[in-house]
């Protein structure tokens, strides 16, 4: 029987590249020594029919193209220094809609201080943006160096894009979420001084704590830690949701997820909010409101897989 990549899911062939590449690190992002100091690279696409929701306007969409591979560099703590830019594209798109893109994409790179330095173009029958960003960073942060005991913690409210996706009103905290998020660069850049681990939260919540979760640890969360709001649920009752579901299974929230011993917590000059901690049961695990334990199920976005 002949096994497709739609039975085993885009994790598993980036392990597959892995484990049979003697360079590329579990992280996101290459490690480069590079004078004193290390060079961070990362790359990656976007897809119109996959990754712009329909009333993602072609401004945002370069914006996005930017914040997805910067997002990578914060996780890591790393200053970013370069962007490469590679767009592919149908013939008969208006050249205002490509001028609109490119407008969002040097926006981005202004925003977050990063040049574009170079790419590509080609022809495609739907628009494909695939980006790498360049950084450096002396002591990157890693995914999975945490320890027992460790806090769990976010930059942000979680969750707010992936109700954003449902809504068709915009200007609001969710659709703007959605449409244009921003990656936490800043953050990154403090938080490899303290934290012991760090993230992006690209694919959901469940998902990265699976992503970075390692033989022998687990972790706890709270729900009454994630501040999740009146309105928050309300919305998601009336649109018949669930709300948990969405602020742990979808993702693009683009905010980073560290963990931190308690003794540097209150160094951080940064926002952040307390969802859990690191423990020894081998599980991934949630507190309710009331009190029930229950695991968290891992799933989230993830190219490929079969619906």
């Amino acid at each position: 029987m002949t096994i497709k990549v739609s039975d085993i899911g885009e994790k598993e062939l980036i392990r597959y590249i892995i484990a049979n590449s003697k360079h590329i690190t579990p992280d996101d992002t290459a490690i480069t020594q590079f004078s004193d100091t290390n060079l961070i690279s990362t790359c990656d696409m976007l897809i119109q029919s996959r990754h712009f929701p329909d009333n993602m306007s072609y401004f945002n969409m370069g914006f996005k193209s930017v914040t997805v591979n910067v997002s990578d560099l914060a996780a890591m703590g790393a200053k970013p220094i370069g962007f490469l830019l590679a767009i592919a594209m149908p013939k008969d798109l208006d050249v205002d809609s490509f001028k609109e893109i490119i407008q969002g994409v040097l926006e981005a790179c202004y925003f977050y201080s990063i040049p574009l330095i170079g790419g590509d173009t080609n022809e495609a029958s739907e628009i494909i943006i695939s980006g790498t960003a360049l950084g450096v960073c002396e002591n990157p942060l890693m995914k999975d160096t945490y320890g027992k005991g460790d806090l769990i913690a976010v930059t942000g409210d979680i969750g707010l894009a992936a109700l954003g996706f449902e809504l068709e009103t915009l200007d609001n905290i969710y659709t703007n979420k959605a449409l244009k998020p921003i990656a936490r660069v800043k953050e990154g850049q403090i938080l490899k001084d303290f934290a012991t681990s760090a993230t992006d939260i690209t694919d959901g919540l469940a998902s990265e704590l699976y992503e970075i979760k390692k033989d022998n640890f687990g972790f706890m969360i709270y729900e009454d830690l994630l501040g999740i709001s009146d309105e928050y649920k309300q919305i998601c009752e009336n649109l018949g949701l669930d709300y948990l579901d969405k602020i742990f299974h979808v993702g693009e929230d683009f905010e980073l997820l560290f963990t931190i011993s308690k003794d540097n917590l209150d160094t951080l000059a940064i926002d952040y909010k307390v969802i859990g901690e690191v423990t020894d049961s081998d599980v991934v695990e949630l507190t309710l409101e009331n009190g029930f334990v229950e695991r968290i199920e891992n799933r989230g976005y993830e190219h490929y897989v079969s619906e």
